[in-house]
């Protein structure tokens, strides 16, 4: 399908409108324009190019530097071939049209069509994502912002506290926990602690199941000798954590609902039906990667979402780059330098990371290769991101096996031998 194509597009993307470039299988340059976003301008580009062409949409083939968006999911849908680029290497082919640096949306446009005729292999095909995919790749972002979000609030609740109650702080290391929030709003001040009863403590810690406390200990920590602060701080710090503690209790509610709806939608990939075609679909794989220790709720829609295509083709090669496991090589005459890849995606960098953490701790093997690796000297990360290496390699082939994680399988093996 893709020796096919007759017509070449590249389409610089913005927010009000995207300039199309339009060039023949010669490399031509045919015609260009500009289309506003919405949904008639996106109609508009679809019959402009079906009429410039009087070709089918499969050999129309379109280059655009963000792989997601209406744009692309438009035209997958309407069958054209679509194309993604990393930005960084549009701007190298940039250079071949201008030297001078000059930039502007025609020029982008053109540069994306021509590079996609002559170097189709530095481009990434696009295809359609699964629904359920798609929702759970949102979910999980979405979750992955609301614990940045709570790990902002908390550190403004903690420096508060520290203004003028640091006893408070030294309860627990999550102060945005829903416990802690709770015990704050009854024993705000070091002056409400003398006070307070140890019933009432003792009340806070057995609606939220708190059993490494008990009331005593939670009142000897509380009414340590209080710190001096001038009249009015106080009051002040109060304000600010009683507004930070309404925002954290939404985004705890947040997060709870959407580990709830990663959950359900996982389960829902897992259990799913054949296709038309009657080839399984990504529930195979759902099972197999639950299987592995260390991946759990995170983890596991990580993967499924950020990495979609590469686990579908078991592209062991490829993942590794994408997950910034795979070292740099920079090599020129006599001088060789291996450096860590810091081109990749960082949330899939972080989820393998937090792997390579668990696994270590629940598989002999990873941890056999952990220990090894220490003891030749690397640091603790770079340790952890061989081990991810090793990991994903041996998930690679149990995917390729179809089977799930075995620890007394060669597969698993692997990640200790390699």
């Amino acid at each position: 399908m893709i020796d096919d194509v007759q017509w070449f597009v590249g389409i610089d993307w913005a927010t009000q409108s995207h300039r199309v470039c339009l060039l023949d299988v010669e490399g031509r340059h045919v015609n260009e324009r500009d289309f506003a976003h919405g949904g008639a301008g996106l109609t508009e580009l679809r019959d402009w190019l079906l009429e410039k062409t009087k070709a089918a949409p499969r050999q129309i083939a379109v280059a655009i530097e963000t792989p997601h968006g209406p744009v692309v999911e438009m035209l997958l849908d309407h069958g054209f071939l679509v194309f993604a680029i990393n930005p960084k290497q549009l701007d190298r082919f940039r250079d071949r049209f201008t030297v001078a640096g000059a930039k502007d949306d025609s020029r982008d446009a053109r540069v994306l069509g021509s590079a996609l005729r002559t170097d189709r292999q530095a481009f990434r095909r696009l295809v359609v994502d699964d629904p359920l995919v798609i929702e759970l790749r949102e979910w999980s972002r979405m979750a992955d912002e609301l614990q940045q979000e709570r790990i902002r609030l908390a550190n403004r609740v903690r420096q508060q506290l520290w203004r003028y109650y640091p006893q408070a702080s030294e309860l627990t290391d999550d102060v945005a926990d829903d416990w802690f929030l709770a015990l704050w709003q009854q024993v705000p001040t070091p002056a409400t602690a003398a006070k307070v009863s140890e019933q009432a403590i003792t009340r806070i810690l057995k609606d939220h199941r708190i059993r490494r406390l008990d009331a005593a200990t939670v009142l000897q920590t509380l009414r340590k000798t209080p710190l001096f602060v001038a009249p009015g701080t106080t009051e002040a710090a109060c304000a600010h954590i009683r507004n930070l503690a309404a925002r954290l209790h939404l985004v705890n509610q947040q997060i709870k609902e959407a580990h709830r709806a990663l959950d359900g939608l996982c389960a829902r990939l897992e259990a799913a039906t054949e296709n038309p075609s009657g080839q399984i679909r990504e529930q195979h794989d759902v099972t197999i990667l639950r299987s592995w220790p260390g991946i759990g709720r995170i983890v596991l829609a990580t993967l499924l979402t950020e990495a979609t295509e590469l686990l579908r083709a078991r592209d062991y090669h490829a993942l590794r780059a994408l997950a910034g496991t795979a070292p740099v090589t920079r090599r020129s005459g006599k001088q060789c330098f291996v450096i860590r890849r810091l081109a990749c995606n960082k949330r899939l960098q972080n989820a393998v990371h937090h792997w390579s953490s668990v696994a270590i701790q629940h598989d002999t093997a990873a941890r056999r290769r952990y220990d090894a690796l220490r003891r030749r000297g690397h640091g603790h990360a770079r340790a952890l991101r061989t081990v991810g290496d090793r990991l994903l390699y041996a998930l690679c082939t149990a995917l390729k096996r179809q089977t799930p994680y075995n620890p007394d399988c060669q597969t698993a093996q692997v990640t200790a031998s390699l």
